[in-house]
């Protein structure tokens, strides 16, 4: 490392690089034995590292158990509701399992013979801060072609740990209504569509899909609409997201971890930025999320919301893969996809993983910095796709900044985009009329609608469908729970109007066309001045 001076004409313009380790090589925490492992710059031993790595586990997850925050140390910890690990089968959700298990659940009391815990019931050795935990894990193989199905490995992974219940969702599940039904989500026999082809993003009804007969071509039609590879990266990354938080909403989980290390934390708040998903940065940190659409009502009485936590947010990846091997945690690994380091989610990893090797520091501070910061206004209602705040006056604001070339024909023919839902009116049975909209867009936050709207001159598909089915996707079905989003929503929220109310042709309709050169040189005619 050099100053501003002439390193081949001053002899003090070399500035000295800073040590690896701060002062010695021996462990900081005992001082007696050498170390093992540098942390930013502190030297470790292999027995002072384990319970290191456990109290920052401990230090992040325990505030976040009780329901009420308490100030006070001694105050019990107790969980009003199960527990439900994310496990993907990576090196961050695999360490966060072992610890889980070595945490909460390895000094279960022994059991007797009837199968009760001995000492009785209420004694205090007994209680457990959750009273059931489960692991659940997304396959995502049928999203990518020729990747393995590994869902049986990370079965035998969790099967190690005794006490942990595995649930497997596969992410066609998204578009199967019969599994969103098993969850208590009522889809009121009726599924959407939208065309990703028109920049309005219309919706259509569907009584019964017919494009998409099987979930598994829903997906697929679905992730070959989208139209860049970071786009169908985010799309992949929200629906495993939503999956897992409405299967912690089912199995009455008031806490749903996650395995997201200080690295890959620093990976999704960057990337979620230069997406424009900076309005919900603090839900990329922690998150409450309640269901809207659960036709559960004792469920909805017994938890409020489900709340999303990332013990491992203060771990970096290098100590993650040092706990791993050190205890011997079993990781079962991902695939290398083919094309995901030229989407902006891999340039982000890649940039972010060398910047820790080379400046560890800097990472923790990218999640210290993203910590501090707060949207100015209240939310304007949730995304339905990606279920996070959705920011006011977005699509005005987008609409004012956006530059369009008309010379696209696909362009120059969306040329009818309403900035508010026209709605078809249906009649039920209480002769009063429900008002479904017809534009995906005004439910939308910035990061969805760019993510589905975004061109670029590469193709983003990951595989090639067959020609009897291609050309029947440029209205795509949209997942379950978006469709049970819809069927409650009118233009602005749930709105019904009885008969003789206000009509469908009293509604405003904004209507944007192209205007001539003529016209807009009138408009501003006054305030131009004479040559």
């Amino acid at each position: 490392m050099s100053s501003c001076g002439n390193p081949a004409t001053e002899v003090d313009a070399l500035m000295p690089r800073r040590l690896k380790f701060d002062r010695s090589k021996d462990c900081v925490r005992c001082k007696e034995k050498p170390g093992n492992i540098v942390i930013r710059h502190a030297v470790y031993c292999k027995d002072c590292f384990t319970p290191l790595v456990n109290m920052k586990f401990r230090k992040v997850l325990q505030p976040c158990i009780n329901k009420t925050i308490s100030s006070s140390r001694r105050s019990k910890v107790k969980a009003d509701g199960n527990l439900l690990i994310s496990c993907s089968g990576g090196l961050g959700s695999s360490v966060l399992l072992d610890l889980v298990h070595r945490s909460y659940f390895s000094n279960r009391p022994p059991m007797g013979e009837d199968g009760k815990p001995l000492g009785g019931k209420d004694h205090p050795r007994n209680e457990t801060v959750w009273k059931s935990a489960a692991v659940c894990y997304v396959e995502i193989c049928n999203a990518y072609p020729e990747m393995r199905d590994r869902t049986e490995d990370v079965r035998a992974v969790v099967e190690s740990y005794p006490g942990f219940e595995f649930i497997p969702i596969r992410l066609e599940n998204a578009f199967d209504a019969s599994w969103w039904e098993s969850l208590g989500c009522r889809l009121h026999d009726k599924q959407f569509a939208v065309n990703f082809s028109d920049e309005g993003l219309p919706l259509s009804s569907l009584s019964t899909p017919t494009s998409n007969s099987t979930p598994l071509e829903g997906l697929r039609g679905y992730l070959t609409s989208l139209p860049t590879q970071t786009a169908i990266f985010s799309a992949i990354k929200t629906l495993v997201r939503v999956l897992t938080m409405y299967t912690a909403r089912r199995t009455r989980s008031s806490h749903l971890l996650l395995g997201t290390s200080l690295t890959s934390l620093s990976v999704s708040l960057i990337s979620s930025i230069s997406q424009g998903g900076g309005y919900a940065l603090r839900e990329e940190l922690q998150e409450e999320w309640s269901s809207e659409h659960d036709d559960n009502t004792e469920l909805k009485d017994m938890l409020n919301s489900v709340r999303v936590v990332r013990p491992l947010r203060d771990i970096v990846m290098k100590e993650c893969a040092a706990y791993a091997r050190w205890n011997n945690v079993k990781v079962v690994g991902r695939e290398k996809l083919s094309g995901a380091n030229h989407g902006i989610g891999g340039l982000t990893k890649d940039f972010i993983v060398g910047l820790e090797r080379d400046y560890p520091s800097t990472v923790s501070t990218i999640a210290r910095t993203c910590a501090k910061l707060a949207p100015k206004d209240n939310p304007d209602g949730i995304c339905l796709l990606c279920q996070r705040p959705r920011q006011k006056g977005i699509q005005e604001w987008k609409t004012r900044i956006s530059i369009r070339s008309y010379d696209d024909a696909k362009l120059a023919s969306d040329s009818h985009i309403p900035a508010h839902a026209h709605p078809s009116a249906e009649t039920d049975q209480c002769c009063s009329r429900r008002i479904f909209p017809s534009s995906f867009t005004p439910y939308l936050c910035y990061f969805c609608h760019t993510t589905l709207t975004s061109r670029s001159s590469r193709s983003g598909k990951l595989f090639t469908l067959s020609k009897g089915n291609a050309s029947n996707h440029t209205t795509v079905s949209l997942p379950g729970y978006v469709s049970a989003g819809l069927s409650n929503l009118g233009p602005g929220g749930d709105q019904v109007y009885p008969a003789g109310g206000k009509e469908i042709g009293e509604m405003e309709i904004w209507e944007r066309k192209k205007t001539s050169l003529a016209d807009m040189k009138g408009t501003v005619a006054e305030f131009l001045l004479d040559d």
